[in-house]
């Protein structure tokens, strides 16, 4: 049985909070989900959360922005890198004339039969579009992205290695790959977990750069979230990682949404292994129609709430 079902969401270190929401929003029109706070640490830092029309496992992208404590990062070779979202195939052109109206540089490619554009977020990060066919995610239409052209979710994520071997060895003995590679130049991708959507694992040869930042820090890619069935199956995943010898993994963190460890792959990129809290998603805390509208503290930082707010950018959200 595979207990890995595909992506859950991937999590960024950007930079202003202000420029990632409106990046997010009314650059490439994803829904607003969620204002809440970094768990790990003492310093009050926000965690945003977005998706598509739904919120589905695999269709969000949530952002530390750290710029407002001077940290910054540094994008290199044994890192997840590029963010790869996921649109349906005949909605490029619309892409990039958006973009160009919005004046931000992009660029039109192919890799694997698959039309791209590629562009960057404000803070630095890499960012791919990729046109598919018969993704069932529905797409959210903010400011001004019509249905038809919406973001679907999630459609994998870019990882730039020293060794692609070390990597592949990797999700073949513990992180249910079975399946077959696929090779285009210095890129190689495979598919994990049992979904059709959204678990695309991009592997790209990078012997060139320095080591990238693994830390919170601005400007670069901190984790993808794995989705997986039960809690069960997490924590026996989770042995059987162990067990093979890949020891550098978290205890279990409760997340409110979710529950999760976390563990570091040979090829530098952060795994979690995320399983949606069983009272509920991003709705736990507020209804489906009003998510994002309040700022969410878990229980344990309640008390603190004036002092937290008090520290954090202004934000604002337009609908």
């Amino acid at each position: 049985m595979t207990y890995l079902l595909g992506s859950h969401h991937v999590t960024l270190s950007v930079g202003k909070a202000q420029e990632d929401v409106d990046f997010h929003t009314k650059v490439l029109g994803m829904r607003f989900i969620k204002k809440t706070v970094l768990y790990d640490g003492s310093i009050p830092i926000y965690h945003l959360y977005y998706s598509n029309a739904h919120g589905d496992p695999s269709a969000v992208v949530t952002t530390f922005p750290w710029a407002q404590q001077g940290r910054f990062g540094t994008r290199g070779t044994n890192q997840a890198r590029e963010v790869m979202l996921a649109v349906p195939a005949d909605s490029l052109d619309f892409w990039a004339k958006r973009l160009s109206s919005m004046q931000i540089d992009h660029q039109q490619s192919e890799l694997f039969g698959e039309r791209r554009l590629e562009f960057h977020h404000p803070c630095g990060l890499e960012y791919v579009l990729v046109g598919v066919h018969g993704d069932p995610r529905v797409g959210h239409p903010g400011h001004g992205v019509p249905p038809e052209h919406a973001v679907h979710g999630i459609y994998g994520m870019g990882i730039h290695v020293y060794d692609q071997d070390r990597m592949v060895d990797f999700a073949k003995d513990v992180f249910f790959f079975d399946g077959e590679i696929s090779e285009a130049g210095d890129v190689a991708r495979f598919k994990v977990g049992s979904d059709d959507y959204g678990n695309w694992v991009q592997l790209r040869g990078n012997r060139t750069d320095d080591q990238g930042t693994w830390r919170f820090a601005a400007g670069t890619y901190h984790h993808f979230a794995w989705n997986f069935d039960t809690l069960e199956n997490q924590e026996a995943s989770k042995f059987q990682i162990e067990g093979a010898g890949y020891t550098d993994i978290s205890e279990l963190k409760d997340r409110t949404y979710f529950k999760s460890h976390y563990v570091r792959t040979p090829g530098g990129a952060l795994f979690e292994l995320a399983v949606t809290h069983a009272d509920g998603g991003w709705d736990c805390d507020e209804s489906p129609e009003e998510l994002g509208r309040k700022f969410m503290l878990p229980p344990q930082f309640e008390h603190e709430r004036e002092h937290i707010m008090s520290q954090l950018e202004p934000l604002r959200v337009d609908d």
